[in-house]
């Protein structure tokens, strides 16, 4: 065994317990130190960017429309001004497979990056909530202080004061969500109406609101560690070539406080020591409560505090950054020739993207030959032909014509292709117009005279027209008699 190896060997015992979860089970609550950084900084920008695109993207609207709804009460699904009716359930179902499918890749390669950068549990908890506990209860150290303390009244103030404006925020995350369901208009109805004309919207509101207010209040890291699917996922997915948040154990071993020079008269040689210096602050500002430094572990979302921490201290006492860095544990490994060796590219690597690219480019083909307008024509089941005046024989229809945009098709026609002398009559009064998201429904007869009847099922054309255009098409059987 060479050294590197040894240096890697650990009993990996942390990993057979929470960090927030003590021995009798009960929980440890986490104070992190306020982090600061080139790293936080950065994705401090980056979140006031993603929330200001959360709140107001509910408020864009194209053609009337919003540019986002996941309507799921009325099967309507408007995704950047492309509406999506339930006949669209094949895209989604591709869509989602793609999806998780790109996660994967993700994931083998740059770990849980887009949890510490993006995702919005992360970005509310670090940026927003923790933002406002720095303000009101202080750093790590005064808010340890502050919960083990009695109740005065400047504690009940702060906790008054924190979780109002906790419950605030989380009224607003619900208000937002709920836009993303039934649309911004209806949501300021909710608000700004009587309570008795929306029981229901109210009713929604506060159990969203409420259930972000636990989150967020009590839940808070507990949502990454047990309860996001993602990190479940990350243990079977991450390969030693993974780039995530890994602690320079080569460089950093062993580590040990900085001891001072031996002087003439010392008869104690100081001991060799790595970088790391034990101050521990990396462990000290993770809001997930791990040491970085046993490895790479369930609990991290690659939110980069502890790099931030950890190169500060670095520059402190004169040695160089990044002994906590983005890095794959096969660079990390070949020491100073880590550079050359990370592989992002590894034949799983390949395999992932080949069969993404191939699921992608069937997704774009679907959707490029996607239809504005679905017409369905089906024979009234259990009916046969029917003798009209005339020579002609009929057949009972029932017809649906789906508008799949965000405008309105008036004046509908249906037209017979290639059946001359064939005609076509409505049961009831036609309804012309097929509404923006909406759906055309009734029933016609087809007529043709029997003479031109060569088999018993002949096979019809059925054009659909609006306003002189023709925007879709559907095909169809008539049945005659035996011949």
């Amino acid at each position: 065994m060479n050294i590197i190896d040894e240096l890697y060997q650990d009993t990996e015992e942390y990993r057979d317990h929470l960090a927030t979860v003590d021995k009798k089970g009960k929980r440890v609550w986490v104070y992190p130190k306020k982090p600061s950084g080139w790293f936080y900084k950065n994705r401090t920008l980056l979140s006031y960017v993603l929330l200001a695109l959360l709140f107001g993207m509910p408020f864009i609207k194209v053609n009337g429309e919003p540019l986002l709804l996941f309507n799921v009460l009325e099967r309507k699904f408007i995704i950047f001004s492309i509406l999506f009716t339930p006949q669209d359930m094949h895209l989604f179902a591709l869509a989602m497979v793609t999806f998780m499918l790109f996660v994967v890749l993700f994931t083998v390669v740059f770990g849980r990056l887009f949890c510490g950068w993006v995702c919005p549990q992360t970005i509310f908890m670090e940026m927003v909530f923790r933002k406002i506990e720095y303000w009101i209860d202080g750093d790590a150290g005064q808010q340890r202080k502050l919960a083990t303390a009695p109740w005065t009244g400047q504690k009940m103030f702060k906790r008054i004061a924190k979780y109002a404006i906790f419950y605030a925020i989380s009224l607003l995350i619900a208000n937002t969500f709920l836009m993303y369901i039934i649309g911004s208009d209806q949501v300021l109805q909710i608000v700004t109406e009587p309570i008795g004309q929306h029981v229901g919207g109210f009713l929604a509101l506060l159990a969203f609101s409420g259930v972000f207010f636990f989150v967020f209040s009590y839940m808070r890291e507990q949502v990454c560690i047990a309860v996001c699917p993602y990190g479940r996922l990350q243990g079977v997915l991450l390969v030693p070539d993974s780039i995530v948040v890994h602690y320079d154990f080569v460089r950093g071993e062993p580590r040990g406080k900085i001891q001072k020079l031996p002087t003439a008269n010392s008869q104690q040689p100081t001991a060799i020591l790595g970088d790391c210096i034990d101050c521990k602050l990396c462990v000290h500002v993770c809001p997930t409560g791990i040491d970085i430094r046993n490895g790479t572990q369930l609990e991290c979302v690659n939110c980069t505090a502890c790099m931030d921490a950890c190169d500060d201290v670095m520059e402190k006492v004169h040695r160089p950054k990044g002994l906590i860095r983005y890095d794959s544990e096969t660079a990390i490994k070949a020491g100073s020739k880590g550079a050359g060796k990370r592989k992002i590219f590894t034949t799983r690597v390949w395999a992932y993207t080949g069969v993404l690219v191939a699921l992608i480019a069937v997704q774009v083909f679907l959707f490029a030959t996607r239809s504005e307008v679905e017409t369905v024509l089906l024979r009234t089941p259990g009916q046969l032909y029917q003798k009209v005046d005339g020579g002609y024989l009929s057949n009972l229809y029932n017809y649906e014509v789906i508008n799949k945009t965000a405008k309105d098709f008036p004046n509908i026609e249906f037209r017979l292709e290639n059946a001359p002398g064939g005609r076509i009559k409505f049961v009831g009064d036609a309804i012309t117009v097929v509404p923006k998201g909406g759906m055309l429904r009734g029933v016609f007869f087809i007529e043709m005279p029997e003479n031109q009847l060569q088999s018993r099922k002949t096979k019809l054309e059925i054009e659909v027209w609006s306003n002189g255009k023709k925007i879709d098409e559907a095909k169809t059987n008539f049945l005659g008699p035996v011949k």
